[in-house]
């Protein structure tokens, strides 16, 4: 049921991102892609939460006392039940933190390449210096002719 939920948000997060990509500056897109990191981490702490406390309720002594206010001629049906329903439901989580694990795989590389594409953007020569040097005509640069000695016109001290 969770995974029904995730699944279509996690493709329309794609094609958004997709989307966007294309209409957005370098700055906004590192920014945006560290804010998904950011809520992803979010739902993760969540979802882990949430399986803790599957897990604490699994346990036969706290499925005893949660259907104690129970009256039933089968009690064994009854937790075995709710056993099975905390399973199911233990199965769903881990299934949407494997996906979430996925999803910051691909998140962390993506926010990296931004980075990376802004530092490299940022370490370029503006295109003003680049304009002006390419403009300017080259420089001929006067050689001065090599110095040649004289010989034999030394003069002798005799």
């Amino acid at each position: 049921m969770i995974v029904r939920r995730l699944i279509p948000t996690l493709i329309t997060l794609a094609l958004l991102t997709g989307y966007a990509s294309a209409q957005e500056t370098l700055p906004e897109r590192s920014a945006r892609l560290k804010s998904e990191l950011a809520d992803l981490q979010t739902r993760v702490d969540e979802l882990e939460t949430r399986r803790a406390q599957i897990n604490e309720d699994i346990k036969p002594e706290n499925i005893e006392r949660s259907l104690a206010g129970v009256g039933s001629t089968k009690p064994e049906e009854l937790r075995e039940t709710r056993r099975r329903q905390l399973e199911i439901q233990l199965k769903g989580i881990q299934s949407q933190l494997d996906s979430l694990t996925t999803a910051r795989t691909r998140l962390e590389k993506a926010v990296a390449s931004a980075d990376a594409e802004l530092y490299l953007q940022a370490a370029r020569p503006t295109t003003t210096t680049i304009s002006n040097a390419a403009t300017s005509p080259p420089r001929q640069s006067q050689q001065q002719k090599p110095r040649v000695k004289k010989r034999g016109s030394r003069k002798t001290n005799s």
